[in-house]
C-alpha cells in the first residue's frame, strides 16, 4: 500500500508558475513510476507528465511540453510538478498516481495508487 498525499495547488495568474508536491509513505517509493493527471470540470482526467523510478526517464503530454517539469526525490519521497507559463486551460484537480515497476504509461489505468487531488486555478 501507497499513500499520496499532494500539495502546493493554489490560484495564480496567467503566465506565473507553481511547483507540486506528492509525498508519498508505504512502501519502497523507488520502485514506483510516478505520474502527475489531471482532471478538469466537465472534462474527462488527462495525463500530464510521469517520470521512471531513477528519474531518468520522463514524459509529458503535449498541451504541458515545455512549460512543466516533473522530477523526484526518492531520498524525500517526493515527487514534484513544476509548472511555469500556466495558462487558464491549466486549471483543474491534479493528481499524483503510482505504478509499481511501471513503464510510464499515460494510461491512468495502469496506475496502482492516487493521491486525493490538489486544486490549481489560473486566472486569466
Amino acid at each position: 500500500q501507497v499513500q499520496l498525499v499532494e500539495s502546493g495547488g493554489g490560484l495564480v495568474q496567467a503566465g506565473g508558475s507553481l511547483r507540486l508536491s506528492c509525498a508519498a509513505s508505504g512502501r519502497t517509493f523507488s520502485d514506483y513510476t510516478m505520474g502527475w493527471f489531471r482532471q478538469a470540470p466537465g472534462k474527462k482526467r488527462e495525463f500530464v507528465a510521469t517520470i521512471s523510478w531513477s528519474g531518468g526517464r520522463t514524459s509529458y503530454a503535449e498541451s504541458v511540453k515545455g512549460r512543466f517539469t516533473i522530477s523526484r526525490d526518492n531520498a524525500k519521497n517526493t515527487v514534484y510538478l513544476q509548472m511555469n507559463s500556466l495558462k487558464p486551460e491549466d486549471t483543474a484537480v491534479y493528481y499524483c498516481a503510482a505504478d509499481r515497476y511501471g513503464l510510464g504509461s499515460a494510461s491512468g489505468y495502469a496506475y496502482d495508487y492516487w493521491g486525493q487531488g490538489t486544486q490549481v486555478t489560473v486566472s486569466s
